[in-house]
């Protein structure tokens, strides 16, 4: 189960070209071309973005976990099922229902984008690393519908594998703008491509629904079992 989530995960990176090259391709760009700070400053922002996005879903897999309730985890699930669903009829521009969560998100990122406006300009690896752990908290529908994704996992490790995943899948476009590369950032922003992976998200969400709806009951079943002996008192 874990294999697919993951190669979902690096899916919805990879899929989310365009969307990365338009709200990060810039500073990222900008980062190896600022004088001396040179290829290890680039490396450093982007390792600090992993580092984030992984954190970030240990910390929320964990705050999901803390609850030990079976319809809480039966919830989690069908929302994990319906989030796939929503990221990849977001990639094949199909449905705009995921940006609210740019709007949800865009209060946490004013104090957090005080504090990047400083490390500006870069110029050494260790500043450059440090914006890059602001960078996971920006407001980018992509990074909170996968963050959102990943907590239904219910477990920190689990999760902040899930998201260090979906920064793997970011990499070849954010390198590519990092390091000039217009022939990869021309294949990954192809319409077929996309698709291709809008699909099987759509599809991957779909199994998810089907497999929690048939074998949810067993989640239950333990809760029913308690009850029954009480409702037979009454």
């Amino acid at each position: 189960m874990i294999e697919s989530q993951l190669l979902a995960a690096v899916g919805i990176g990879l899929a989310g070209a365009g969307h990365c090259l338009g709200m990060c391709g810039g500073i990222a760009a900008a980062i190896n071309l600022t004088g001396n700070t040179g290829s290890g400053a680039t490396l450093a922002y982007h390792a600090g973005r992993l580092a984030s996005y992984a954190l970030l879903g240990a910390l929320l897999g964990a705050a999901a976990g803390s609850i030990n309730l079976a319809q809480w985890t039966l919830a989690l699930r069908y929302i994990a099922g319906l989030l796939l669903i929503g990221m990849g009829l977001s990639i094949a521009d199909w449905w705009r229902g995921m940006s609210v969560l740019e709007r949800l998100g865009g209060r946490l990122w004013r104090p957090v984008q005080r504090l990047s406006s400083r490390l500006l300009p870069v110029r050494h690896w260790s500043q450059a690393g440090l914006l890059g752990l602001c960078w996971g908290l920006m407001p980018c529908g992509l990074i909170y519908s996968a963050l959102a994704w990943a907590a239904t996992a219910q477990d920190a490790v689990e999760s902040g594998l899930l998201m260090l995943a979906f920064g793997v899948g970011t990499l070849p476009a954010m390198l590519s703008t990092s390091f000039g590369a217009a022939g990869v950032q021309s294949l990954l922003r192809r319409r077929g491509l996309k698709l291709l992976i809008a699909v099987f998200l759509i599809a991957s969400g779909i199994w998810s629904l089907a497999m929690t709806y048939q074998h949810g009951g067993h989640l239950l079943r333990p809760i029913a079992a308690e009850t029954a002996p009480h409702a037979t008192q009454h």
